[in-house]
Parts: structure tokens; sequence; C-alpha cells
């Protein structure tokens, strides 16, 4: 059953008034108002505000509350003008899964002058966002997938799953697809976002590891897909996402981990974002024939113009360059495809001819279906579970709108970058992504001017400060001349010990 409240009084979300809220409240007596924001480590926060009085209720969803910004933005912003407003989204208003007596928010953040504090990346985002409409008319939609382990104690296995053989098991091979279908139930009604859930390549039957909470553990990897939605929305519902997938995780001592690797020789996790752009609440991606359309191509030509600085807000910690190896199903050079899983920008299957796909199959079928709407999407690869969500999709909002704004260089870049399987050969030839954290920041400080009209120069010059931080410049080249078991150890080392990032 839907947890938006927008949903449960039968209004559009964007239509909801003050006063339907405080009518909620008081017909469902509820005690509590909690307000959500995404801070500077990419994880949800929360600000728990009981209801005293209607009073007080209707003056918290007016005003929102004070915060400390030099808390949950450290090294963004000073502690001399740190206060920073959190003001609810009343689209977004939910009855909190884990407290059914608490009606919750996503909030945005203001500053002293009451208006957008330009320093935080959600409204960064939203800057980034509005300036493409500005610009060219197009609105900017995402849909992400969120990949994870959960991993708990070894049990005796009677259904015994294969190395990698995890893709779309089904229980009772997968050990806690239950599990999984109670996160999708709570996304779900939460976001009225979500497009599936399924169990992914990786099983682990014996993690090995100095970190006594997983060694010796069991392993095993899941995703969730999301619908298309406002760029700025689907970077929300991504933190919501792994606020929920960790609560229940840990409701049944399981950890949820969204790190980057966790395993040599295993799959990795990966934090892929699907793109389209609309015009009038239309996909454009395609042509009239669905052929590719030179709009998509220009996209794509951005994408790729930036896909290494790019690096800097989506692969932010030593172990992402673990998971970005060559004949892997990630990506580590800079061209695009269709279908290819090892391409940086994939053009997936997008039904150019038909939706009407059950006609083919039940032969005596009398109905017809007519899509109202394309479904072609773009997708880049090269993100995982470390990724500052709003600063990635921030970047990649801008990237494409350099693709819009320079359509003959774009489509020249996309041209060049093309690979189908007869030219298959020339990828080695190609640009390759940065292979460490050191160079990734070199990468974005190189291209600042890229960015910085949109982007604060001092949230970029945190950003570059994060990943140099990582001091892995030369770390790759080490771990290859040690001997093979202090590699492994060292490997493992850089991967458990960012378990809990993002």
């Amino acid at each position: 059953m839907s947890k938006l409240v927008a949903n449960i009084i039968g209004r559009r979300p964007k239509n909801l008034q003050r006063s339907d809220l405080l009518n909620f409240i008081k017909e469902h007596e509820l005690k509590r108002i909690t307000f959500h924001y995404t801070a500077g480590d990419g994880r949800l926060k929360e600000l728990i505000l009981p209801i005293n009085s209607m009073d007080y209720a209707e003056r918290v969803l007016a005003a929102g509350e004070r915060v400390d910004g030099s808390s949950l933005f450290k090294g963004m912003v000073g502690t001399a003008s740190s206060d920073l407003y959190v003001v609810p989204v009343y689209a977004t208003a939910f009855i909190n899964p884990f407290d059914s007596k608490s009606i919750n928010f996503i909030c945005r953040f203001l500053n002293k002058n009451e208006e957008l504090a330009e320093f935080c990346p959600d409204n960064i985002l939203k800057h980034a966002s509005d300036t493409l409409f500005k610009t060219h008319g197009f609105e900017l939609w995402a849909l992400g997938e969120l990949e994870f382990y959960l991993i708990g104690k070894q049990e005796h296995d009677q259904y015994p799953m294969e190395f990698q053989s995890g893709y779309h098991t089904s229980a009772p091979y997968s050990r806690y697809m239950d599990i999984v279908k109670e996160m999708l139930e709570h996304i779900s009604d939460i976001t009225g976002k979500v497009k599936y859930g399924h169990s992914e390549v990786g099983v682990i039957h014996n993690i090995v590891s100095e970190d006594l909470t997983v060694n010796g553990k069991y392993a095993e990897q899941f995703e969730i897909e999301f619908l298309p939605a406002p760029i700025e929305s689907a970077a929300d519902y991504m933190t919501l996402a792994k606020w929920v997938v960790r609560n229940v995780a840990y409701k049944y001592d399981l950890l949820a981990t969204f790190a980057p690797k966790i395993e040599e020789g295993y799959a990795g996790t990966g934090l892929h974002f699907h793109l389209e752009l609309l015009e009038n609440n239309k996909n454009i991606m395609t042509k009239d024939n669905g052929d590719l359309s030179d709009i998509s191509k220009k996209a794509i030509g951005g994408l790729l113009k930036f896909a290494p600085s790019l690096t800097a807000f989506g692969n932010t910690v030593a172990s992402s360059y673990l998971r970005l190896v060559p004949n892997q199903e990630s990506p580590t050079k800079l061209f695009w495809s269709d279908l290819n899983r090892s391409a940086l920008v994939r053009v997936p299957l997008g039904w150019k001819k038909s939706e009407d796909m059950a006609s083919k199959i039940n032969h005596r079928l009398k109905d017809i279906y007519k899509s109202p709407f394309k479904r072609q999407t773009i997708e880049l690869r090269s993100a995982d579970g470390s990724a500052f969500i709003h600063l990635l999709l921030g970047g990649i909002t801008i990237a494409i709108q350099w693709g819009l704004d320079s359509p003959d260089d774009a489509l020249v870049i996309s041209k060049k970058c093309y690979v189908n399987k007869s030219a298959h050969s020339k990828i080695k030839d190609l640009a390759s992504l940065p292979p460490s954290c050191a160079i990734s920041a070199n990468l974005l400080q190189e291209n600042m001017y890229l960015y910085e009209k949109q982007i604060p120069k001092n949230i970029l010059e945190w950003v570059i400060l994060k990943l140099k931080a990582q001091n892995d410049e030369t770390l790759i080249s080490e771990i290859e001349s040690m001997e093979q078991k202090d590699k492994a150890l060292r490997r493992r080392s850089l991967m458990h010990k960012v378990l809990h990032i993002g």
C-alpha cells in the first residue's frame, strides 16, 4: 500500500498544500514530523520533530528548521557561516515505513538570505537541471540502478549457487530474496518509482577479511532499478533507497554494503544511470523511425568528453579502481555502443518498433496495446556505490548541456567513439578512464573550467582534496609488485575499509 501522502489523499504530489498535510496529521493522529536531507557524506540524515501542537506543526512545515551546515558538510563550508535552514518539499511527504506515527519529508537547504544554498549538492543539481531547461527547453530525467551486497552468517545451504551465477536467481537458491522483496515494497511505497528488483551476478560463499564483521560470512548481490523521474528526484530516490536497504538489512542482522568491490574476482558494485531528454513531456531520444536522434548523440558526445573527470564524483575511493578493470562488465575505455555492457555509454533495448510484444507470443490475443510514450535511454556505466550522487548527476547534467551547446564537437566525439561488433578491435586505441583517485582529481583540476559556472569552485576543490586523500597514485603498481599473499591482503584491506561508504 502506498505510503506517499499525496496518493493516500488522492492529490497530485505537486499540488499538496500545507492544509492537506495538517489535516492528514490530525486525521491519522501522527506524533512526529521527520525531515530528511542528504549531507556531504552522501547519506540520508534526519531531524525528528515531535508534534507538540497543530500550531507547532504548521510552523515547522512553513518555516523549516535550523541545522549546522559545518557538521553536515564538513570541509565544504566554514563554521563562521554554516547555519542552514532545512525546508520540506511537500510533494515528497510519506509515512515512515519504520515508524508509522511519523510523516517524513525530503528537504532542501536554504541559506541565511532564505535562498537555496548554492554549495549544497542537491541545490547544485537543481541549478544544473534548471539551466538545461532554460537554455534548451529540455527536461533531463534519470533512473538509477542500485546494486548492493547483503552479507550474513554462514549456514548450511541445501541450494548452493555456483560462482558468478547469481543473475536473476530465484529462491531457494537466492537466500535473501524475501528480504529484498520487503525492501522493494518499502521503497515503492515511499517513492512510487520502483521498476523491479532481482538478484545480481555476485555470490561469495566465504568472505576472507581482516575485518571480523565480515570474515567468514556469506554474501549475495542484488539490484533495485527505478522508473524514470526528473533528475533531482532520481537522486533523492537513490539516497532514500540506500536508507531503506540498510534499515531492512539491519532488522535481519545482515550487513548491506554499496562498496565498489568486496572480493577479487567477484562482481563489483556499480551505480548505473539511464538518462533521457524530454521536450514537452515527450522522450526525444529517437527519431520517428526508432533510430537514435542527433540530440542523443550530442548528449553521448558530452558524456564521453566529461567522463574522465566525472569519475571524481562517481568513483571516489581507491577500491573504485579495482572494479574498473579490463575484460569485465565495468567500463575502462571511452566508447559507446548498442547493448554492449563493457561500453562506458550503452544504448539499451528501447522497444523502438512496438511495445505490444505480448501479441507476438500470445497468438490469439485480441487486445491491442499502443504505448503513449517512448522509452529509449542512454546508460552511463562508470559510477559505483561510493558516488557523490547529487554531484555526479549534476556533473552529468552539465556534460549533456555541453553536448547540446557544442553540437559540432559533440557529434565528432560521438562518431569517433562509436564501436559496433565489426569495429571492436579499435577499442584498444581509444582513451581510457583514469586508474586512480589521484589521477581523477588531477583531471577534475584540469577541467574545472567546464564545471565551475554551475558548481562552486570551493566544492570542486573539496572533491579534489577528498580524492587526493586516498593517496593512491602509485597504489596499483605497488600492489602488483607484491608477493601474491601480500597482494591479496592489501587489496582486501582497500575493499573492506569502505564497507559503509555512501
